[in-house]
Parts: C-alpha cells; structure tokens; sequence
C-alpha cells in the first residue's frame, strides 16, 4: 500500500512539473513584447517588438537615412515624434504645399500607405521612394513608434 502511494505521489509530481515546464517554454518562446503605455486619453497603449524595433531600426537606417534623421531636419523632415504627429508640423521645416495642406496624423495606416506610395497619397509631394515590402514598412513604423512620446502622440 505504501509502494502505491509513493507511486502515486511520484506521478503526481512529474504531472505537475511538465505543466509548469511546457507552461514556461510556451510563454518563453515568442518574442518578447515591450507594453508602451500612453499619458492621457489620446492615444490607446500599444505593444511593440523589441526585436521588430530593432529590424525597424535598421531599415530606417538604410532605407531612410539617406534624406531624414531622428533629430535633424535635412532633406525631409526629422522623424522623432512623428508618429502620433500630424503631417507638414515640423516648424522649422519647409513642406510641399501638398504636406502643409494635408489633414493627416501619422499613425500605423497613414503611415503604411504614405510609405507605398507617397505621391498617391499626398499628390504634389516632393518625396519619391516608395517601400514595397510590407514586413519593411510594418518594422519601421514599429521603430518610429517606439522613439514617439506619449504626449505627442495623439494617433489612434
């Protein structure tokens, strides 16, 4: 009878121990998700992939650091903030007539689509390129989205 018991005690504990374990390698192997939260009640909170923003990242840098920055106006606008912004705000910059009169702010959809094809979605732009790729566009939305302050972001 004690042999039995023992045997049951045993079993019981591998039960539960493989749950734990198949528990904790099931949450282990996503990514890991950094949860952004806005100040106020403009902007509902957001996830972002840290390891999205880091692909997001280097993109931005190849594909659109050779006209913007984070920081600096050059020949298109400084990106920090940007999301959540509306377009053609940047003070000390100087928009196409078409970006000053565009009523847009920048979210993840204004975003997507600008990036597909900037001179379709704001006719008179002067900016040409054009990013094809929807996993590209997706991570460097994600990048800008990461580098906006809560309090400038006011897009839903």
């Amino acid at each position: 009878m004690k042999k039995l018991s023992n045997v049951i005690l045993c079993f019981s504990v591998v039960l539960i121990s493989s749950s734990v374990v198949a528990k904790d390698s099931v949450n282990s192997s996503g990514p890991e998700i950094t949860q952004v939260t806005s100040q106020g009640d403009s902007v509902p909170p957001y996830a972002v992939s840290e390891q999205l923003v880091v692909k997001g990242e280097e993109l931005y840098k190849r594909r659109c650091g050779g006209c913007h920055s984070l920081d600096n106006n050059r020949i298109g606008p400084r990106h920090r903030d940007v999301y959540g912004r509306k377009a053609g705000t940047v003070a000390d910059y100087k928009y196409s007539k078409a970006l000053r009169n565009l009523d847009v702010i920048w979210t993840d959809q204004t975003l997507d689509e600008w990036l597909v094809n900037p001179t379709a979605f704001a006719k008179g732009t002067s900016m040409g390129f054009r990013l094809k790729k929807a996993d590209e566009r997706h991570a460097i939305i994600e990048y800008l989205k990461s580098l906006s302050s809560a309090s400038s972001a006011n897009a839903q």
